[in-house]
């Protein structure tokens, strides 16, 4: 018997914030998507993420765990947290997450890699506030597109998907997906493995299998947990929201609002096309077997 080792790496909504088990641990997308790849006993599931974080996080402490585990197949799921930092550097982002995809390509595992969905849609904020955090996810999904051509992982696209946006797919907090949400997740990477020709032993179920949170439970999370969570994460990118909304109305008003996507490109299209410092080059073959 061929045993899969499956190994998610990611933030938060990879530890499954948002899918509570019985007893207070969380299951989450990637635990419910390593049971759809086998029963227990053909399958070893490794979760190394971590809440909070960044992919500089991924490069530096959960590469190295995954390796160690020899995966056949792993999930990355980054980002989110990079766009809640004060700094947000592109450059040093894309080397962090080629880092993590090629380390796990050279492996000969199958990678799935999986592009962020946008804030503005789910948090349902003013447009002032929307717009710089969806240029800084749409940066980060740019560079995971990137990774994922070089690579030719299979690639998830929850960015399009109309359901993601669902208010019932996402928790109390609308960071973290709810058990539905994290179901979906599982389904949609389960999918794209298949179409892969990756042998599924199930799909996900849709539906959820635990309570509802009460209203009372919801809130009273958000008062203990999610607002301390929010705040950890983005104290030092508070100022930065404040200063890019300031600059956003101020481009806004004198109709150049489009000259800040045109700077992110800018900085985005030599990482991408190879003319700035150049990414991490793989030892061996690019394309994932």
């Amino acid at each position: 018997m061929t045993t899969t080792r499956m190994v998610a790496l990611g933030d938060s909504v990879t530890a499954g914030l948002g899918d509570p088990l019985p007893g207070g641990e969380w299951r989450g997308y990637a635990a419910l998507l390593a049971a759809s790849l086998g029963p227990r006993g053909e399958v070893e599931f490794s979760n190394v993420a971590t809440s909070g974080a960044t992919s500089r996080d991924l490069a530096a402490d959960q590469l190295p765990q995954a390796l160690a585990l020899r995966p056949t197949v792993a999930s990355v799921l980054a980002g989110v947290n990079d766009t809640l930092r004060g700094r947000f550097e592109i450059a040093s982002i894309a080397a962090d997450i080629d880092a993590v995809v090629g380390g796990l390509c050279r492996t000969g595992a199958t990678v799935l890699t999986i592009r962020l969905p946008d804030p503005g849609l789910m948090l349902g904020i003013p447009d002032l506030v929307r717009r710089p955090l969806t240029r800084r996810v749409r940066a980060i999904n740019s560079i995971l597109d990137h990774a994922a051509r070089r690579y030719d992982t299979v690639h998830v696209d929850l960015a399009s998907h109309p359901a993601l946006y669902e208010r019932r797919m996402w928790g109390v907090d609308r960071l973290h997906p709810s058990e539905r949400g994290h179901r979906l997740l599982a389904r949609l990477s389960a999918a794209e493995l298949a179409k892969r020709g990756f042998p599924l032993d199930c799909m996900p179920d849709e539906e959820p299998t635990g309570a509802k949170p009460s209203a009372w439970a919801s809130a009273r999370w958000m008062a203990v947990e999610g607002t301390g969570w929010v705040v950890r994460r983005s104290r030092d990118f508070l100022p930065e929201l404040a200063r890019l909304v300031l600059s956003e109305a101020w481009h806004g008003v004198r109709g150049r609002s489009a000259l800040l996507d045109e700077r992110v490109r800018a900085e985005l299209d030599p990482l991408l096309r190879g003319t700035a410092a150049p990414l991490p080059v793989p030892a061996t073959e690019d394309a994932c077997p």
